[in-house]
């Protein structure tokens, strides 16, 4: 077991326990409001056991055993980084308070960033919400009531599950346990089906027009290096970003590429910028890449820089730093290509480059 930190909403830091082996499918467990991850750890144990790979998340401090309504959205807003950062799509397993944050950060693509969503006695108390969240969650969703408690059942939640596009549910009767242990052995018999039916621990396949975040994991298994495109904006302010769709293209003449999404805050500027630099990392600017990955930065703020012979900002201590003019732009889907005639490198080739594979930072160490 090892414990990590993923970064959640403005910045909080949100510890979390990574249990099995990095190649079997991943499991992320949220607890109850106001519970740590500790209250997951038998479960956690018995998924490694069946060959998952366990994220045992804790959720930021409340101060208060339940999450009020008018406070769920840093916890939708944490989980979402969360599963951004992850190098896979898990399947999310939810308690109580915690399903209520893990419906409401699902909902509106869940798809994209996760593989299937269980929800463990979680209160459904409005039937107006519930059941036009549950009708968005695109997902394969499992319902289990008596999962932790006895089962509380409501024409409220009968809505909730019957508005579910790709759902099921389960009730765990008192009549089925002869001992209290028996309840928490019936949950994680009905999870662990689930997770062989929805999940399985086998090859995942792409095909045109089915899931574009299958795709984007495929992709990943692509290593790449990281880099950080910088220029100056209209009125010559600097702009950047962390990008790792970069590429050589010529060498005579000297032009390379990168890959800029549409969405992103710095794009139109990038687009139009007559100048732009390409920063190659290596290991100790891995906060650097982060900061540009992260809206609402001051992304060079404390970071030292300086502006190159044609005034484009260039991060010191890079890897590689290229000075391009811009040669031609080119749509591409939901990014654009940005082709640069490089007029200027400079590199330092001692330094281990920052690697990306699988959605997380690889090292290579030099002997």
């Amino acid at each position: 077991m090892s414990l990590i930190e993923y970064k959640g909403f403005g910045g909080v830091p949100l510890s979390a326990d990574v249990l099995g082996d990095d190649n079997d499918p991943a499991v992320l467990l949220i607890p109850d409001a106001g519970q740590g991850r500790a209250a997951w750890r038998d479960v956690a144990d018995a998924l490694v056991l069946s060959g998952r790979r366990v994220v045992n998340l804790d959720l930021r401090e409340t101060g208060a055993a339940e999450t009020p309504e008018d406070g769920l959205a840093p916890h939708i807003e944490d989980l979402r980084l969360v599963l951004a950062q992850m190098g896979s799509r898990p399947v999310v397993v939810a308690a109580r308070g915690g399903g209520r944050i893990a419906t409401r950060a699902l909902a509106p693509d869940g798809a994209h960033l996760a593989a299937g969503l269980v929800l463990v006695d979680m209160p459904v108390d409005d039937d107006s919400v519930a059941s036009g969240t549950a009708a968005r969650l695109a997902l394969p969703t499992l319902v289990v009531r008596g999962g932790l408690s006895p089962a509380q059942c409501s024409a409220v939640s009968d809505a909730f599950n019957a508005a579910l596009p790709i759902g099921e549910h389960v009730d765990i009767e008192e009549s089925d346990l002869a001992l209290a242990s028996d309840r928490m052995e019936a949950l994680l018999g009905h999870l662990l089906e689930f997770l062989e039916r929805r999940q399985p621990r086998e090859a995942m396949e792409f095909k045109a027009g089915s899931d574009p975040r299958t795709l984007r994991d495929a992709m990943g298994c692509f290593a790449t290096g990281v880099t950080i495109v910088t220029a100056l904006d209209a009125v010559g302010t600097p702009v950047g970003l962390t990008a790792n769709s970069f590429t050589s293209v010529s060498l005579d003449p000297p032009l390379l590429l990168v890959c800029i999404a549409n969405s992103a805050g710095t794009g139109p500027a990038l687009r139009e910028a007559a100048h732009f630099g390409v920063n190659v990392l290596q290991i100790g600017q891995q906060p650097a890449s982060n900061r540009f990955a992260t809206r609402g930065e001051d992304r060079f703020a404390n970071l030292p820089w300086a502006p190159g012979q044609t005034g484009v900002p260039l991060l010191a201590s890079s890897l590689v730093s290229f000075e391009c003019q811009r040669e031609s732009v080119h749509e591409a889907g939901d990014h654009y290509i940005l082709v640069g005639r490089v007029v200027r490198a400079q590199f330092e080739p001692h330094r281990d480059p920052l690697l990306y594979f699988r959605g997380k930072y690889r090292r290579l160490h030099f002997a």
